[in-house]
């Protein structure tokens, strides 16, 4: 049987590699999320070509109102069945278009919601 030997310099690189080894990993992208962000993705993918979903500015349609005023309109909670059920709400002629959404993505749009209702 052969021993091994080690000087006091190979048990400390030894000891460097296992403890990098074991440093946690750097968050990850889906991690940096939270609900907010994600409800602002959701908005801007599918609402943003109709509604002006930030703090400022103007909807792209007219009769389409800001979200950030949705809350003087309506409680903003009180759109959770909406959102689950479709919206059908007509913004003039070409109305607006069914959107069913999922019970995470509606938390999400909520909470991006109640952030940009708040300002």
């Amino acid at each position: 049987m052969k021993k091994f030997l080690f000087t006091a310099a190979a048990l400390a690189v030894f000891s460097s590699i296992g403890a990098a080894g074991a440093a946690p990993m750097p968050p990850t992208k889906a991690a940096k999320e939270t609900p907010v962000s994600r409800g602002e993705v959701l908005a801007r993918e599918n609402c943003a070509s109709c509604h002006a979903i930030g703090i400022k500015g103007d909807s792209p349609n007219a009769k389409s109102p800001a979200f950030r005023t949705l809350g003087k309109r309506y409680p903003l909670e009180a759109l959770e069945e909406a959102l689950a059920e479709g919206i059908v709400v007509g913004h003039g002629e070409a109305g607006m278009p069914h959107f069913v959404f999922e019970p995470n993505d509606i938390a999400d749009l909520i909470a991006y919601l109640k952030r940009i209702n708040r300002r």
